[in-house]
C-alpha cells in the first residue's frame, strides 16, 4: 500500500500467482477488455518469443474511494516457469493481495502445490506472513474433462479458509467473481491500517 497525500490516492497492488500457463494472464487479459477504458490503464505486457509472460502483466484500475482516498489497484501476474523465480519474488514485493490462479487440469496437481510453496517462501522471504495476506484462490480451466472439483482442488493444496471461484478465465467466467472478491479483502485491511 502506497499513499499519495498530494493526489489523494492509495495504491493497492494485487499479484496473480500460479503455475506457467494456469490463466493468471488471460484473467487480466479479460479484465482489460471488459473494463470500461475511462477505469483503466493500458495492459502492459512483457512477453518472449513464444508468447509467455517473462516479468509481468500490469493493469490498473480506479474505483470508489477509501477513506477519503480514490484507490488504485495495480494488477500484476507473476511469470509460473519455475526458473524466474528471482522475477516473482520481486514482483510479489509490496503486494496487498493474491489471488491464486491454480489450474484445475488433475495432470498439473503437482505444478500447483510446487506453486503454492514457491508463494508461500517468496512472501516469508519479503518478511510476509502468508496467512495474513489476503488471498483468493481461482480454480481456472473448469471447462477441460479433466478439471478437478474445486472443493477437492481447494482442501488438497491446503486452502479450506480461502475465498475459492472456479473459473474459465478464457471465457471470463469467474474472472470478475474473483477479482471482486480480492478487492474487498484488499480494501478491508487497508481500511484497517488507515
Amino acid at each position: 500500500m502506497f499513499i499519495n497525500w498530494k493526489l489523494r490516492e492509495i495504491n493497492l497492488k494485487i499479484v496473480y500467482y500460479g503455475p506457467a500457463l494456469s490463466g493468471k494472464t488471460t484473467n487480466l487479459q479479460y479484465i482489460h477488455a471488459k473494463t470500461n477504458p475511462n477505469i483503466r490503464g493500458e495492459l502492459v505486457s512483457l512477453k518472449t518469443r513464444g508468447d509467455r509472460t517473462l516479468y509481468f502483466d500490469f493493469l490498473q484500475l480506479e474505483l470508489g474511494q477509501i477513506a477519503g482516498l480514490k484507490p488504485r489497484f495495480n494488477l500484476y501476474t507473476v511469470p509460473g516457469q519455475s526458473y524466474y523465480v528471482g522475477s516473482r519474488r520481486l514482483v510479489l514485493q509490496g503486494a496487498d493481495g493474491i489471488v491464486f490462479v491454480a489450474d484445475s487440469q488433475r495432470e498439473r496437481f503437482q505444478a500447483n502445490v510446487e506453486a503454492v510453496k514457491d508463494m508461500a517462501e517468496n512472501l516469508r522471504s519479503l518478511g510476509l506472513n502468508p496467512e495474513s495476506m489476503p488471498l483468493v484462490l481461482q480454480c481456472n480451466k473448469q471447462d477441460l474433462p479433466n478439471a478437478v472439483q474445486p472443493s477437492v482442488l481447494q482442501r488438497r493444496l491446503g486452502m479450506t479458509k480461502v475465498t475459492c471461484f472456479p473459473s474459465v478465465a478464457i471465457k471470463g467466467t469467474g474472472v470478475f467473481d474473483t477479482l471482486k472478491a480480492i478487492i474487498n479483502l484488499v480494501v478491508a485491511q487497508a481500511q484497517k491500517k488507515l
